[in-house]
């Protein structure tokens, strides 16, 4: 890999190794074993959207790694304020080993890829969040054992994490049904690159407005925020249109009565989900949450250090 921007990227054995990394990064870090394979190197972290999980895990990833990770705000760098993307990427370049960013625009991402010199990974887009479904598929893993077979069910706004989470558990094999309301569904594109990656990897995927019909049998139920950054204008309307697609004890009975509930987070208790279902015994948010360090280690290892033996 030379970036990693959007999962679809990646081909199957990429994929599957980057979770295998992650998987002996956690449990080296566990019997306090560290490999600092990474000192010397400084990454540059762009935030033009702010984050309590990403800027922590990503810095907190690079101090573990013996490396170190340089805090960027909007208010910090000249990009958007004048500087366009291409002459941003090729100076940094000259700086930086690496760039993390979590900005709106999914072009942006792309184009610091394209006219930069050193790898780039996508924090976050208004399009796409990969990091956070490599951590989501390495959590359903530790938990089920398994991904190929296992059927996740998504529910709520068709948004960034809708789309990787289609091209994420496609690529390894699960059965992935998502309902939205029809005007919130998920990029055109994603949901055409899902249908392909089951085709090769013998899933299913099912696009659907209807809650239920998507929870049947689950194995993994997954939620998101209704109202993301930038749309907080929209609240009011969102919570109307969405309040069918909430994830509480009754939607839960008609997944396997093993599933497990996962969500991104920050959560929003009473609206996607319910207090009952988020601190109840399937939810594994907080897992979840502490995988987002294991599994970006694993893509800064790779990128940043590909010769390096853990």
């Amino acid at each position: 890999m030379k970036h990693f921007i959007d999962i679809n990227d990646c081909t199957y054995e990429e994929f599957m190794d980057l979770l295998d990394l992650a998987d002996k990064l956690k449990a080296q870090n566990k019997k306090g074993i560290s490999h600092h394979v990474l000192a010397g190197k400084t990454l540059g972290m762009i935030f033009a959207k702010s984050s309590t999980r990403t800027r922590v895990s990503f810095e907190t990833g690079m101090y573990q790694l013996g490396g170190h990770a340089l805090f960027l705000s909007s208010q910090d760098i000249q990009l958007g304020r004048g500087e366009t993307i291409a002459d941003t990427a090729r100076v940094m370049s000259r700086y930086l080993d690496g760039i993390m960013i979590r900005t709106f625009d999914h072009q942006d991402v792309v184009d610091l890829a394209e006219y930069g010199s050193i790898p780039i990974i996508n924090g976050l887009t208004d399009l796409m969040h990969p990091c956070q479904v490599l951590t989501d598929l390495m959590t359903v893993r530790e938990y089920k054992g398994k991904l190929k077979g296992l059927k996740m069910a998504y529910l709520g706004d068709g948004n960034n994490m809708a789309n990787s989470l289609l091209q994420g558990a496609s690529l390894c094999g699960m059965n992935i049904a998502v309902a939205t309301p029809a005007e919130y569904g998920c990029d055109l594109n994603c949901i055409e690159q899902a249908r392909s990656n089951a085709a090769v990897h013998g899933s299913e995927v099912l696009i659907t407005t209807d809650a239920r019909e998507a929870v049947k049998d689950a194995d993994v139920i997954y939620t998101d925020t209704w109202v993301s950054m930038g749309q907080e204008a929209e609240k009011a309307e969102r919570i109307k249109i969405f309040k069918d697609y909430q994830v509480n004890s009754e939607l839960m009975k008609l997944a396997d009565n093993q599933a497990i509930f996962m969500h991104c987070l920050p959560a929003y208790r009473g609206l996607e989900v319910t207090e009952e279902v988020l601190e109840g015994s399937q939810s594994v948010v907080f897992d979840e949450a502490e995988n987002r360090l294991h599994a970006q280690k694993a893509v800064l290892v790779r990128l940043l250090a590909p010769q390096a033996q853990i």
